[in-house]
């Protein structure tokens, strides 16, 4: 445990942004797991619809840092090739 004034300041902030990076990877584990799903179930329609919200919640995870930027890009790629329809 902290034992300095600044430690214990440094950690009740330490604490808050962990709450909100949790919130955000649970809110992105989510959205990429309900576009898989639809993708599964051969929903390629409503699969589109949600990419555009699992592309928006990658956006913000990596301008706020949870993501890195290629490790965002490199999510967004693949579940577009996988709503892309197959020939």
């Amino acid at each position: 445990m902290p034992i300095t004034k600044s430690a214990k300041k440094a950690l009740r902030g330490s604490l808050r942004k962990k709450a909100v990076n949790d919130r955000t990877k649970k809110l992105l584990k989510e959205e990429i797991k309900a576009v898989e799903k639809l993708v599964k179930e051969k929903k390629l329609p409503e699969a589109k619809k949600a990419l555009a919200k699992a592309y928006s919640v990658i956006d913000k995870a990596a301008k706020n840092g949870v993501l890195k930027k290629n490790t965002a890009s490199r999510r967004k790629a693949r579940l577009s090739r996988i709503t892309k329809p197959t020939k």
